[in-house]
């Protein structure tokens, strides 16, 4: 009877789903911008459909995702539950800043999201559309300033690229650069700047609410459901998607990153997660494995190119 009861016992132990593991995910960012609400998110989903029991997020700030980066991949070597959140503004960063820490130094599990840049202006502002702003920018460049994200990210990118269509010097352009989604917006709503450029959700609220005028968006074709042309109907061949990833920590063994890859596919596949996308206006850009080791070199490879043209990088 002792060994039947033991069986039984080992037979419900086994029988029992394996515990989901605890992450911490580090958002390289302030509170408030793209890489943290892309880090809130995935908390959230991940607890809600049972994927993890308990996932924290921890902002690190500071030089475009470079220290965070650094601190990442310096104190979680090894670690299995530790993520970080990244992406094509961490790409330029890396390059501008010359961070001694790359994505070389982490591991890449997945690219998640693409969100194409909305240009915007206080509603006050004189400037009533995307032409406007193409013209004050021939006039005088460094009058127009611009506030977006981290110097060599997508922000500024994008704006390097719609000078030099537009026939203005790269290197001339009047770029002001915040750490933070909250501070950008304060000072575009404040007429710091005379235009804002960063992800459409990061501005959707104060558009819907009339508080800002939305010139343009980034995107190749119009994006349904949101009220503005394409850079490119105003005659400028610009087109720039930003996109997020999340990687995990360096050191891991193929079974600990196996694990890690099969969470992040289960979130990524997820009911909550294509509805956050949905929310929050982001493209599902999904991409993981060998797939997106290869895109992302390609796409370092592509932005030292982009940022060589804008002056930041030599």
């Amino acid at each position: 009877m002792k060994q039947f009861f033991l069986a039984s016992i080992l037979a419900g132990a086994l029988a029992l789903p394996a515990v989901a593991a605890d992450y911490t995910i580090i958002a390289p960012a302030n509170p408030g911008g793209g890489w943290d609400q892309t880090a809130r998110s995935i908390q959230s989903v991940m607890q809600s459909e049972g994927i993890s029991g308990n996932v924290q997020v921890q902002n690190v700030p500071g030089a475009g995702g470079t220290i965070g980066l650094a601190q990442f991949a310096s104190q979680s070597a090894g670690n299995a539950n530790a993520l970080i959140v990244g992406g094509y503004v961490m790409v330029g960063a890396i390059l501008t800043n010359k961070s001694p820490v790359t994505l070389k130094d982490v591991t890449p599990i997945a690219r998640l999201t693409g969100e194409y840049e909305a240009i915007v202006v206080p509603a006050d502002s004189p400037l009533k559309t995307m032409g406007d702003l193409v013209e004050a920018l021939k006039k005088d460049p460094g009058a127009v300033s611009w506030g977006g994200g981290s110097a060599g990210g997508t922000d500024h990118i994008a704006v390097g690229l719609i000078a030099k269509a537009a026939g203005v010097d790269p290197t001339k352009i009047n770029y002001i650069a915040f750490s933070g989604g909250g501070e950008a917006l304060a000072a575009i709503l404040g007429s710091q700047v005379t235009a804002g450029i960063s992800g459409y959700g990061e501005f959707e609220s104060q558009i819907k609410s009339g508080t800002l005028r939305l010139l343009a968006v980034s995107s190749a074709e119009r994006i349904a459901g949101i009220d503005a042309p394409t850079i490119k109907e105003g005659g400028l061949d610009v087109v720039v998607e930003n996109w997020r990833m999340i990687a995990a920590a360096p050191g891991l063994s193929d079974e600990q990153k196996a694990a890690v890859s099969a969470d992040i596919e289960k979130l990524a596949k997820s009911a909550g997660w294509q509805e956050t996308l949905k929310t929050k206006g982001w493209q599902d850009t999904y991409l993981a494995g060998d797939a997106f080791n290869e895109q992302l070199a390609k796409d370092v490879s592509a932005t030292e190119g982009v940022l060589k043209d804008i002056g930041l990088v030599q």
